[in-house]
């Protein structure tokens, strides 16, 4: 086990402990990696709430414009935007006590941490 304070814990831990998960920056498009890794998690049985204030609803759900805006328990936030919007997200996850917060590959804010 490591000290470091950059330690992440596996996607896997948080996805078994999470059953409703906020996508925020989901995309309509189906090749768009917010709208297909969206899709798969809700297939393998997630409740996925999208955010996005452009849309109404993706993938059968009402997309919400930001996660204050979500009137329901969220267990984990999934951020598909820019570094530079991380850090109003990550608080507005403290904000609604979101229990975790997966920042795709390359999305990388170090002031949200």
């Amino acid at each position: 086990m490591t000290n470091d304070p950059w330690r992440q814990m596996s996607v896997t831990t948080q996805l078994t402990g999470s059953e409703v998960i906020a996508v925020v920056g989901i995309s309509p498009n189906p090749e768009r990696p917010s709208h297909y890794v969206a899709k798969y998690l809700q297939e393998v049985g997630y409740k996925i709430i999208p955010v996005n204030p452009m849309l109404d609803n993706v993938l059968g759900e009402n997309s919400y414009p930001d996660l204050k805006a979500i009137p329901s328990r969220v267990d984990m936030v999934d951020v598909f935007r820019r570094p530079e919007h991380v850090l109003q997200i990550v608080k507005d996850a403290v904000t609604i006590e979101a229990k975790y917060i997966w920042l795709q590959d390359g999305i990388v804010n170090l002031e949200a941490y």
